[in-house]
């Protein structure tokens, strides 16, 4: 039988990447947890579950949560779906799987907008409530934006683009700092059932141009240039050097960021001019619950990089219920993910996944380190700041440095400490949970991917009292089942052992495909393992 969530505590990801079944790299070995590791609980959890037993009443533990939505998922995920998303036309079928195919299907006959989930409705019920806190470079020069202005941004971008041609199904790739543009341009798309592309503003414009062509994208917007870490990023010659290379793209459009005179070519149009003229009011598309939401593209192991494919509604309920679940999030709290737009942390925990559940989200647009190491906490004082969640690589470069960097600035406000990208080591681990979070701090160490359109695999949703063990993912979420497969593709049964990481199930939020080359999909996640999605990392439980 496959793992149930009390004999996951030790499970934990060690980066093993492999095309195929075969032996697992020597990185992957046990680690002994002693008594002295293991932190009590904090009060994230509460019983019943929270929203969960409002839907479902018979379920009383976190035990029978999980277990129902495995056994149980088109009950499940269909409640959640109808209490959760606003919809267009509520979906009368759950799912239509091909597993054989590798096709999976989430509420197919329903039809929603994301754009009206996420902004909309909170603008008719909460117009005053901050959606984006947009914390630029210099500290201190925060700009709040609420759930109206955000709205009629949205509409305004969106109008711009249908003005312009775009339409259901077209590309628009988005290079963007991270800023309120950023999310306006994703969520605009979304409004009138374009699908957005969001390459990380650091990429080079061979990268971007790559990216471009695959998409097919006919449509560009960026910024006359970026700040960051106090340093100035000419986007748009980058953008300029890529475009050059896509005959494809007909127009880009140009925002400011820093009113920098950049040069204007003939498909240029200057995005500020043209939002002037538009509008607060866009009607929203009507989009199939399975329409394309965005192509976000991983470099990938070997090969070109990947399109990986998210659809609409079942991206958006797996970002949405991760985000409250994992990260208890509660109204008023202030969610503080530092990740950058053009990755998938930044889709589902700055963008999707807080927005759904008209949370205030953090933009973080510099780095940990300026104009000093303590500039992450100062940003939680200065904002109070509920949950912090970080990358492990950032974490070990604040660890060089002096704690009072922490020690001088207040962190009563934060509640849940948060870690993704990468295994948290830890040394990383102690002094993120005692120094940072004060020992008092819920700390999820998250594990998910790209291709999981959110967290996987966390301490958190558990039992009230359940323990948290350093450096451990630990649990799986609701309607995900963890399994260990031997090299020859049989399951891993038992405790103290090794495996490559698979799931034996299926969760609204996976990837639909590779874009352009559904076989790649196929012989990359389901071929490895039959009836498993192959994770490509390895697992010790």
């Amino acid at each position: 039988m496959p793992p149930t969530p009390s004999t996951l505590l030790r499970l934990f990801t060690r980066g093993v990447r492999q095309q195929a079944p075969g032996p697992l790299r020597s990185s992957l070995r046990a680690t002994s947890v002693s008594k002295s590791d293991v932190v009590p609980a904090g009060d994230i959890t509460s019983t019943p579950i929270p929203e969960i037993t409002d839907v479902f009443p018979g379920l009383h533990t976190h035990e029978h949560v999980h277990q129902f939505s495995l056994d149980h998922p088109e009950e499940f995920w269909g409640q959640l779906a109808r209490s959760r998303l606003e919809w267009q036309r509520e979906f009368k079928t759950v799912t239509a799987h091909e597993p054989e195919k590798a096709i999976f299907r989430w509420f197919p006959d329903g039809q929603l907008n994301v754009s009206v989930n996420c902004v909309d409705r909170h603008a008719r019920h909460h117009p005053d409530r901050v959606a984006l806190l947009w914390e630029k470079d210099e500290p201190g020069q925060q700009e709040p934006i609420t759930y109206r202005q955000l709205k009629d941004e949205v509409c305004r971008l969106a109008n711009v683009l249908r003005a312009s041609g775009v339409g259901k199904g077209d590309r628009v790739a988005l290079y963007l700092p991270v800023s309120p543009l950023a999310v306006a341009s994703m969520l605009a798309c979304a409004r009138i059932g374009a699908v957005h592309s969001v390459v990380f503003a650091g990429f080079s414009a061979e990268a971007l141009a790559s990216r471009i062509q695959d998409a097919g994208a006919e449509t560009v917007i960026t910024t006359d240039q970026a700040v960051r870490g106090g340093k100035v990023i000419q986007l748009k010659q980058v953008v300029d050097a890529a475009v050059a290379k896509c005959p494809s793209v007909r127009q880009v459009f140009v925002g400011t960021r820093t009113e920098s005179q950049v040069k204007m070519g003939p498909k240029d149009i200057a995005l500020d001019k043209a939002l002037s003229c538009e509008g607060t009011e866009c009607e929203p598309s009507v989009q199939d619950a399975e329409d394309l939401l965005f192509l976000l593209y991983t470099s990938g192991s070997t090969g070109s990089p990947k399109g990986v494919a998210h659809t609409s509604a079942g991206y958006l309920l797996y970002a949405a219920t991760t985000h409250k679940h994992v990260f208890d999030y509660r109204d008023g709290d202030v969610f503080g993910c530092v990740a950058d737009v053009g990755w998938i942390t930044g889709h589902s925990y700055v963008v999707y996944g807080p927005l759904a559940n008209g949370a205030t989200t953090v933009l973080f647009e510099s780095t940990p380190t300026y104009p000093n190491p303590g500039r992450y906490w100062e940003t939680v004082a200065r904002l109070g700041i509920t949950h912090f969640y970080c990358a492990p690589t950032a974490l070990r470069l604040l660890l060089r440095y002096e704690d009072d960097w922490v020690k001088r600035y207040d962190r009563s406000t934060l509640r849940v400490l948060g870690s993704v990208g990468e295994p948290l080591n830890h040394e990383a681990w102690h002094w993120f949970n005692d120094l940072v979070g004060e020992k008092r701090c819920t700390l999820v160490d998250t594990w998910w991917q790209t291709e999981t359109g959110g967290i996987m695999i966390s301490p958190r949703p558990s039992a009230p009292g359940a323990p948290v063990l350093p450096a451990l993912p630990m649990r799986p979420m609701f309607g995900v089942k963890p399994v260990l497969c031997e090299p020859n593709g049989g399951v891993v049964e038992g405790m103290g052992v090794d495996g490559a990481l698979c799931v034996g199930s299926v969760w609204p939020g996976i990837a639909r495909t590779i874009y352009g080359d559904h076989k790649r999909y196929v012989d990359t996640y389901f071929s490895p393992y039959k009836g498993y999605y192959f994770s490509g990392d390895g697992a010790h439980r």
